[in-house]
């Protein structure tokens, strides 16, 4: 589907619809991709587009400059988006820092002494800056017990499962035979935070629903 301008209320709804049932704006990481999105849409959106509002504080919890991808306007966005995105573009490489080291023969003592000084307030803000979060992008599958189980009541239960570097996205129900289904969820995790096999034994104590859980991929971020 095609998102109308985002400057608009038109805009944010088709947004919201198109995230219902996806984490990102493309694949099961976040990219540039969001990135581009969240500059177009420029302002924080309200509980009235929850998907919006959802998918805006998650990206903006990460480093934007180190998620991957190409800087460039997904195909989804209308022509509108596309020109506000490249004119932010141009916005940003306008403000990029000037460039320190430029060197000038004629230059005298005042010059050389504002260009240290330049040179070492840019060093200090540089070992200021906190280095990135590591993060990792895991999917499990949660098995039932059969096909009887409450598969509504498992999502519940797995993600009543909240704490600090844990942020639960998509999920989705897939046939394994026999009527059966197992339950596939997306989770974001702060590797310093959360671990793993703790998330694991968490949701194996639902065992009313539970019967195992597998990792299904886990990438780092």
């Amino acid at each position: 589907m095609a998102i109308g301008d985002l400057k608009t209320d038109k805009g944010i709804k088709d947004l919201n619809s198109y995230l219902a049932d996806r984490s990102y704006i493309e694949g099961w990481q976040p990219t540039q991709a969001d990135v581009v999105v969240l500059e177009a849409l420029g302002k924080v959106p309200t509980s009235s587009n929850p998907h919006v509002l959802r998918w805006y504080n998650h990206i903006k919890s990460y480093d934007l400059k180190t998620l991957p991808g190409e800087r460039k306007a997904p195909v989804i966005l209308s022509s509108n988006n596309s020109a506000n995105v490249t004119a932010a573009k141009s916005e940003d490489d306008d403000d990029k820092d000037v460039d320190l080291f430029e060197s000038d023969e004629e230059e005298d003592a005042e010059a050389a002494r504002l260009r240290e000084e330049r040179l070492k307030a840019y060093e200090e803000k540089k070992a200021r800056k906190p280095a990135p979060v590591a993060k990792s992008s895991i999917v499990l599958d949660v098995k039932p017990w059969d096909d009887e189980t409450d598969m509504d009541a498992m999502e519940k239960a797995v993600r009543s499962i909240q704490m600090d570097g844990l942020v639960w996205a998509a999920s989705k129900l897939v046939a394994v035979g026999y009527g059966i289904h197992k339950f596939r969820i997306m989770c974001v995790i702060e590797d310093d935070k959360v671990s793993v096999d703790w998330l694991i034994e968490q949701i194996e104590s639902f065992e009313e629903f539970v019967q195992s859980v597998d990792i299904e991929s886990f990438n780092k971020l």
